[in-house]
C-alpha cells in the first residue's frame, strides 16, 4: 500500500480510536479514586500512563528489528491481552453509578 490510501488507513484507524476507547480512559480515571487522594493518584495514574506511551514509542523500533514486524505486533498483542485479562477482574464497572458510590465500593472493608 501506498500514498493516499495508507494516509486515508491511518487516518480513519485514529479517528475511530479517538471516538470509541480514547475518551474512557480520561473518564475512568478521574472516577476510580476516592476524593481525599484523588488528585495524587490521577497525578500517577496519567504519568504511569504517559511513561507507557514512551515505552512502546521507544522499544518499537528494538523490536522490529530484533523480532521483525509480525513479531514487535504478536509481543505487543500478548502484553494487550495481560491488560484486557486485568482490567477485566480487576477494574469495578462504573456505568450508572455516582462518584460516591464508587467510592463506597472501593473502600477497604472496615
Amino acid at each position: 500500500m501506498k500514498g493516499p490510501l495508507v494516509l486515508v488507513l491511518t487516518l480513519s484507524a485514529i479517528g475511530c480510536y479517538a471516538m470509541s476507547l480514547a475518551p474512557i480512559t480520561w473518564v475512568l480515571i478521574s472516577e476510580i479514586f476516592p476524593n481525599r487522594v484523588r488528585g495524587m493518584a490521577v497525578s500517577i495514574a496519567v504519568s504511569a500512563l504517559w511513561i507507557a506511551c514512551f515505552l512502546l514509542t521507544f522499544t518499537f523500533p528494538i523490536l522490529n528489528s530484533a523480532l521483525g514486524p509480525a513479531g514487535a505486533f504478536w509481543l505487543y498483542a500478548a502484553i494487550c491481552i495481560v491488560g484486557f485479562g486485568f482490567v477485566l477482574l480487576r477494574v469495578p464497572e462504573t456505568r450508572s453509578k455516582s462518584l460516591e458510590q464508587i467510592e463506597r465500593e472501593l473502600a477497604p472493608a472496615k
